[in-house]
């Protein structure tokens, strides 16, 4: 029986993909529910994983352009595992079999007829021209410049050749400032060609021509600004130093700060909805429920996983939504439905040692909020210098929706939410 394997449908605004990568081969024999080759779309990233176990038959290759639906392989299926070959023997045991190589006893040798010792040779001294065309072209080059005799150069490299530090240590030592050139040109000195520049040019992948859209569509279609702020991460530091291990045992997963920021920005939207709405032609819409995008980078581009609901959930649920988003995006699992109907987005590249941004929206949602790294600063606090754990955290919004005084408030809110954590469970 052959098992036709096809490409699958993500959406139905999604009509085509690129095959990117086979992981099997032409010919090879392939496991029920083994991952056979990954597709990207202008959204996501899916990885196919076959309906029976057979050999496999491909019909497209790499890098093809192909439709929704479209036959690219096909599976012989077959029960049967096809049986390992034993490892060959080694050379050594197939000249011996049954045992080990010993060494020749005194019977041997005295079989073996004796050789004369060759002579020995004195040891000769390294070449007194050395061969300029084995030199190596930095040091040709220095040589030209200098004008010097590579004749008089002591060379202490292999074979006698001359090395940079030759050349410079001859020049450090002649008695009366630089030689003056007293032999022709090195052959083939000049003629050396200039390195050429490496370029790879490659074609821009779905999900990274799709980034690209939407990142120019939100600079030409919105009004955006941004505005900044800091926060003091030491009473979420300390909560969580607190309570991490209470809270992996009981939830199972670790406590990061990533559900400070999104149980502090729903509090903060259900203040200021504007920013939590969409401008739609003339009219604006305004959510009563906050769907948190969170960014995620990946190998093959930025993508943005939805939380829904996230004013529903608790700490545990948050970090658990984005544990299984992770588990997705580095099993190529990520779904259409996962990445539609966000809200608000929150993008963190502290991650990377980002000390400040101004991200960009994630359209048509008119706020973005962008987290940066944590790094010590002395700041005043009651007429004190001290020394605290601070992050710069920047909201970056659509002015044609959102004022300055709403954006501002937004922020502000987010930073106390965050440096008083409590306040998030008590909703004051």
């Amino acid at each position: 029986m052959v098992v036709e394997i096809k490409v699958p449908s993500v959406g139905e605004s999604v009509t085509e993909a690129l095959l990117a990568e086979w992981f099997k081969k032409d010919s090879d024999w392939v496991a029920k529910d083994e991952p056979l080759f990954v597709i990207e779309t202008d959204k996501v990233t899916l990885e196919v994983t076959a309906e029976a176990a057979g050999r496999l038959k491909i019909m497209v290759a790499a890098g093809e352009t192909v439709a929704i639906g479209q036959v690219v392989a096909s599976i012989e299926a077959s029960a049967e595992v096809p049986e390992a070959k034993p490892p060959e023997p080694s050379p050594l045991k197939k000249a011996a079999p049954g045992a080990a190589p010993q060494a020749p006893g005194p019977s041997q040798e005295a079989r073996q007829p004796e050789k004369a010792a060759p002579p020995k040779e004195a040891p000769t001294e390294p070449a007194a021209e050395p061969l300029v065309a084995m030199l190596a072209p930095s040091v040709r080059r220095l040589i030209r410049e200098k004008g010097l005799d590579a004749k008089k150069i002591k060379g202490t490299g292999p074979g006698g050749r001359i090395s940079k530090g030759d050349v410079l240590l001859y020049l450090e030592q002649a008695p009366a400032g630089l030689p003056e050139p007293i032999c022709p040109p090195i052959p083939g000195a000049s003629a050396e060609p200039p390195e050429a520049e490496a370029v790879v040019r490659k074609p821009m992948t779905p999900i990274r021509k799709r980034i690209a859209a939407r990142l120019l569509q939100a600079k030409q279609n919105t009004a955006m600004l941004t505005t900044f702020n800091e926060i003091d991460m030491s009473r979420a530091m300390a909560l969580r130093t607190q309570y991490k291990d209470a809270f992996k045992e009981k939830f199972g997963v670790g406590l990061g700060f990533m559900s400070f920021f999104v149980a502090a920005c729903v509090a903060a939207l259900k203040e200021i909805p504007e920013i939590n709405a969409f401008i739609d032609n003339d009219e604006i819409i305004y959510h009563h429920y906050q769907h948190i995008g969170v960014a995620i980078g990946s190998e093959r581009g930025l993508v943005v996983p939805v939380i829904r609901h996230a004013e529903k959930l608790n700490f545990a649920q948050i970090e658990k939504a984005i544990l299984d988003y992770v588990v997705k995006i580095k099993e190529n699992r990520l779904e259409l439905a996962d990445l539609e109907g966000g809200t608000f987005t929150v993008s963190n590249g502290g991650v990377y040692g980002s000390l400040l941004s101004t991200p960009i929206l994630n359209t048509p949602q008119s706020g973005i909020l962008g987290m940066h790294k944590i790094e010590k600063r002395p700041v005043v606090v009651d007429n004190e210098i001290v020394i605290r754990p601070m992050m710069y955290v920047a909201l970056s919004y659509d002015h044609r929706i959102v004022d300055g005084r709403e954006a501002v408030t937004c922020l502000k809110r987010i930073k106390e939410f965050v440096e008083n954590p409590e306040r998030i469970l008590l909703e004051v």
